[in-house]
């Protein structure tokens, strides 16, 4: 690589040029030591920006100003992403007389920390420019910024100056340019750099930049090789491995590696446990943590916090999740946003509004995540008045995005607002400039469908300025099964089955279609083609929480230890259901088979199974909360809420659509799912 300096004669996006100190910065008008000064800004200025100005306004008067650690300290305080003022920053930089390499790292720090990082580069040619050599502080942050933005010529361009200023040999500066390349995809020259002549210098941050690097780029197998050669490994390197097998989807290698380590920090835990929730494998992720506890050797912080929350929350364990809030209030930990939005999600996931509600009027500075949960949390519900209430009342606080909008036109879908839907949606653009994207346009295909309107719901995906998707159509798939249109559910599950031929609930909604109709040789044809694409129906799961463990049941699956017991419990309970007036649907069951074949068929579906299970481990009354990955059936949804009314208990299923509460022979979802 050629070391010939050359800078990028990016334009500045403020005018930067040496300016004559003004009189009031000049001359001290008391004396006050620099140390003093020093101490004020780093002790009482970092988070307070009152105390900031204040601290700022005695540097003017004593004159301080011209000493370059104090104008850089207080470049750095305001500069600081915490206040959100880095535009007054760059005000202040341009009154800084000739700054030195310590001001003008700070403020290309800056830039890069509040999300800036072209204005780092145009800043460090200015630096340049204006001979103020860079030391190795610099290379390392402006390897960052070529990073962020892929600013691949001039990160060539920073390279040739750190060979000519021989800083070559820095473990900082090289760790930070094998990131740079690899991101490029450039590896080969990333790993020039960990095994070049100042090899010696390639610290074991350096080994694990590039074994990350590799794992970023794919190639997994540089990666162990690279791993098998590594000398001195330690937990860092190990988590390196962890993290990127994980990332890579590679959840048994990263499970071998993590079970070989001799010692594990909370990097670790934590990799291991944010792979299983990434990957969706929502049990395992719990079985870590609670590993992670009984050794007790690393205590949980809120980034492990945060995974084994969004666990809890997809597998409905409610118990772990209290556990989990209450171990953050015993242990004082701050309840910031992202703790606050991952409980209210869990929460809301597991069924209970009530304390999800009570998070989140206790976080302090709620972002725009935590607006979206709870406001999500109450849609999924069917509280639509109380989730529209809450978006009104969020914009005076909080601008709403793209997922804020999803929550709420869910909301306005399953209340069935459908002018107070159309209304929010024209506003997305006209108000707050959110562009409507295909999921936005699949909640008013939903909004009109629940109501009945199909012809709207059609027309909309008709007029649509982008590529309708496949949930677009199911959406109206699911409104047609509903109302019973048969022709036009059969246009559309065709559609459906073209653009998603592997997706074997396409195939069942259409078949149920047909099934309840009585069209039982179009049922067939469906079957048929099924098996001729090869397509394999997913088995219908319910998990229900039991005194802080997940129970998994499966029809036909005879694993649970006290199954034989679940089955004499269903029975009894359908039993009692019969006398007071259930009778099987067996439109549900989507083959044409003999009507006592398709009552066995239905008493066994997993919700059943879960529910069985739950009165035979809980006192009477007690609500039972089941988690299921499929669309509940008609015949499991009359049979529940006959069950909430006779038992008097309380059901709350989440299925793969929304949330169910039954109680007293209703359902919150008003039989429309």
């Amino acid at each position: 690589m050629s070391t010939t300096t050359t800078t990028t004669t990016t334009n500045l996006p403020h005018h930067i040029k040496p300016k004559e100190p003004s009189a009031e910065t000049k001359a001290p008008t008391f004396k006050l030591s620099q140390k003093t000064i020093l101490d004020i800004l780093n002790t009482k200025c970092t988070t307070s920006l009152q105390n900031l100005k204040q601290a700022h306004g005695v540097v003017l008067r004593s004159g301080h100003f011209q000493d370059h650690y104090v104008a850089g300290t207080i470049l750095k305080c305001y500069a600081s992403p915490h206040f959100n003022n880095f535009g007054f920053a760059l005000k202040v930089f341009d009154n800084v007389w000739w700054p030195n390499v310590f001001v003008w790292n700070i403020m290309i720090k800056g830039c890069v920390d509040n999300y800036e990082a072209l204005d780092a580069i145009s800043f460090y040619c200015k630096m340049v420019d204006m001979n103020a050599r860079p030391n190795k502080f610099t290379y390392s942050i402006m390897f960052k910024a070529c990073r962020l933005v892929q600013a691949v010529e001039e990160g060539l361009q920073i390279h040739a100056h750190v060979v000519k200023h021989q800083l070559s040999e820095d473990g900082h500066i090289r760790s930070a340019g094998i990131k740079m390349y690899a991101s490029f995809g450039l590896v080969e020259e990333a790993r020039r750099i960990l095994l070049d002549d100042a090899a010696k210098f390639s610290d074991v941050i350096c080994w694990n930049a590039m074994i990350d690097g590799y794992m970023k780029c794919g190639d997994v197998e540089a990666a162990k090789e690279l791993f098998k050669h590594m000398p001195n490994k330690n937990v860092g390197s190990w988590n390196a491995m962890v993290s990127g097998f994980a990332r890579c989807g590679r959840l048994e290698n990263a499970r071998l590696v993590f079970d070989e380590m001799n010692e594990r920090d909370e990097i670790s835990w934590s990799a291991m446990i944010d792979g299983y929730v990434q990957g969706g494998y929502h049990k395992e992720a719990l079985e870590v943590f609670n590993e992670m506890q009984k050794e007790k050797i690393v205590s949980p912080r809120k980034f492990v916090l945060s995974s084994v929350l969004a666990a809890c929350a997809n597998v409905g364990a409610l118990d772990q999740g209290k556990w989990i809030h209450g171990y953050i209030r015993k242990k004082s930990i701050q309840l910031d946003a992202t703790l606050g939005t991952a409980l209210v999600d869990m929460y809301a996931k597991c069924g209970r509004l009530d304390m999800a509600w009570e998070v989140f009027e206790n976080v302090k500075r709620k972002e725009v995540s935590t607006w979206n949960a709870m406001i999500g949390g109450l849609a999924m519900h069917g509280r639509a008045d109380d989730a529209l209430e809450l978006f009104f009342k969020m914009q005076g606080s909080s601008e709403p995005n793209g997922i804020t909008f999803l929550s709420v036109l869910n909301a306005c879908a399953h209340g069935g607002f459908v002018d107070e839907g159309l209304t929010i949606f024209k506003s997305m653009k006209e108000m707050h400039g959110v562009e409507a994207e295909v999921e936005h346009y699949g909640c008013v295909v939903d909004m009109f469908g629940r109501v009945g309107l199909l012809e709207e719901a059609e027309q909309v995906i008709n007029s649509m300025p982008i590529e309708p998707n496949a949930a677009v159509y199911g959406a109206l798939l699911g409104a047609c099964r509903i109302h019973g249109n048969v022709e036009m559910g059969e246009r559309v599950g065709r559609i459906l089955l073209e653009l998603e031929p592997q997706n074997s609930g396409r195939y069942a909604l259409l078949s149920n279609i047909y099934a309840k109709a009585g069209m039982w040789d179009d049922v067939a044809d469906v079957r048929k083609l099924m098996k001729e694409r090869g397509v394999k129906t997913s088995p219908g799961i319910s998990m229900v929480d039991i005194s802080g463990k997940v129970h998994e049941f499966k029809m036909g699956d005879g694993a649970h230890p006290q199954m034989k017991e679940v089955y004499l419990m269903l029975e009894r309970i359908i039993e009692k259901l019969e006398t007071e007036g259930y009778s099987p649907n067996t439109s549900q069951v989507s083959f044409d088979i003999a009507e006592e074949e398709k009552e066995t068929a239905l008493q066994y579906h997993s919700e059943k199974l879960a529910i069985a299970f739950g009165v035979l481990n809980t006192k009477p009354g007690t609500t039972i909360r089941i988690v299921k990955n499929l669309r509940i059936c008609e015949d499991c949804h009359s049979a529940i809420k006959l069950f909430s009314q006779v038992y008097n208990r309380d059901i709350i299923v989440r299925d793969r659509m929304r949330y169910h509460h039954f109680r007293n022979g209703r359902c919150s979802c008003n039989d429309f799912w």
